[in-house]
């Protein structure tokens, strides 16, 4: 079989013809047409490469009732609209069957235009809404995730698969060798990685990849997670990105290091100001503070969510920002010129990453142009404060609950904006389903507690 001809993700949008090239010299048979519903869930259509030109024609259809959070059954036709510049090879992929590719799409109606529901096209709106306005937003994620052990009948477990620590190496980090074939993995498929470690947790792990677009970014951070589990199963391994798996101790975040660029420049950078910063970075995270409660539901969009976001174990509960201080909620990392940028620590790799940097671009775009001035930085530990300490210094928390997040974020029309209506409503009607099936649920916890005491 031919060598792969890899390709760099979004590198230029590839034409009709070095596509078809590209399946030809690898051999490719099947190529996935790769979607998220509205929780962020991959979905995809496998078609055989030789139906390449109705692909690339934008003639494909799917059924729209069949998604959750898409179309009724009254209005389900819709299209597969291919983004040209996703093209890629699937390197985990048996090549005894053959290659896969796969190409991200948006979705579009029947009559041809961008369907209100499909997270991707939801982000483009809110990216040109930006673009009107004259910037541009870079995201750099720090996805973490834990790996886990199977059991005899492959089912995941919450056995870690070492015991190592912070930066450990082997050999008790175990995963040395899974995280170098994630990154070769990743760095085949067009990544640009800045580093991997070990996390805090046992079996807790990191790569970090480098920031770009907004929209590259989300892509990024799902193909990203694809590709974890990808590699993990191959070890017989399970990846999870659940934020709290294992009770006591730490959780997996997914920090999003943000800036600004307005043409071409980093719009955060000043350096004849305070800390370096400039006025628009400064009413950034004074847009970013005053909307986090409410967009809280997107970037931590799951039951579980909560259990990570709780004093202790390193979690940003507190409404505060800092240059140094990794207790606040907002930090700006010390490293200035084209790498100035503020780091939001709250949300959490479960999310979906379209929805998620949605609400943050809307947030940061609602500070601008409101002229959002922040609250003075808080440079000492705020885990270490007295709730007493922090009400006089008028640092507030985090929503401590799906259910307090869900009701904060109904409320907010600068999430709802940045949402659209459809997947407002959408989001509101399964989150609320969702809790409530927690709610109503007899857990083992009580079980233990209650059974015979009672």
């Amino acid at each position: 079989m031919a060598p792969i001809s890899y390709i760099p993700k979004h590198s230029k949008e590839l034409s009709n013809d070095e596509i078809k090239k590209l399946i030809k010299e690898n051999q490719i048979n099947f190529i996935r047409m790769q979607f998220v519903d509205i929780n962020g869930q991959v979905k995809n259509m496998a078609i055989p490469s030789a139906q390449i030109d109705k692909i690339l024609n934008n003639e494909l259809m799917l059924d729209g009732s069949s998604i959750k959070g898409f179309r009724s059954i009254e209005t389900s036709d819709m299209y597969f609209y291919p983004d040209k510049s996703t093209f890629a090879i699937l390197p985990w992929r048996s090549k005894e069957a053959g290659n896969v590719a796969r190409i991200i799409c948006d979705i579009h109606n029947a009559d041809g235009t961008p369907f209100e529901g499909c997270p991707r096209c939801n982000l483009k709106r809110v990216i040109q809404e930006a673009k009107d306005m004259g910037f541009v937003m870079n995201v750099g994620p720090e996805a973490e995730f834990f790996l886990f052990k199977r059991d005899e009948e492959k089912r995941a477990t919450t056995i870690t698969h070492d015991k190592a620590g912070y930066y450990d190496v082997g050999p008790d980090d175990h995963g040395e060798d899974i995280r170098g074939e994630i990154v070769y993995t990743l760095q085949k498929m067009g990544f640009e990685i800045e580093a991997s470690h070990h996390e805090v947790a046992q079996g807790q792990h990191e790569v970090d990849f480098k920031y770009t677009d907004t929209l590259t970014s989300a892509d990024n951070i799902i193909t990203f997670k694809y590709a974890v589990k990808a590699v993990a199963s191959k070890y017989g391994l399970h990846a999870t990105f659940m934020p709290k798996p294992i009770f006591g101790i730490n959780g997996s975040g997914m920090h999003c290091n943000v800036s600004l660029f307005k043409d071409g420049k980093n719009a955060f950078l000043d350096e004849s100001r305070t800390y370096q910063l400039s006025q628009e970075a400064l009413w950034v995270i004074g847009g970013l503070l005053d909307n986090v409660k409410a967009f809280t539901a997107v970037t931590n969009p799951i039951v579980n969510s909560y259990k990570r976001l709780v004093p202790g174990y390193e979690a940003p509960v507190y409404l505060a920002w800092s240059n140094a201080n990794r207790s606040a909620l907002i930090r700006v990392p010390a490293k200035r010129g084209q790498a100035t940028r503020v780091e939001l620590r709250s949300p959490d790799p479960s999310c979906n990453p379209y929805l998620a940097l949605a609400v943050i671009l809307q947030a940061a775009m609602d500070g601008v142009k409101n002229r959002k001035e922040p609250m003075l930085p808080v440079e000492h530990n705020i885990y270490d404060m007295t709730e007493k300490e922090r009400k006089r210094n008028k640092i507030d928390t985090l929503p401590g609950s799906l259910i307090e997040a869900l009701h904060l974020m109904e409320k907010n029309d600068v999430v709802k904006s940045a949402l659209g209506e459809h997947i407002f409503n959408e989001f509101l009607t399964a989150k609320y389903k969702e809790w409530d099936e927690f709610r109503t649920y007899v857990s083992q916890w009580e079980l233990d507690r209650y059974l015979e005491r009672y």
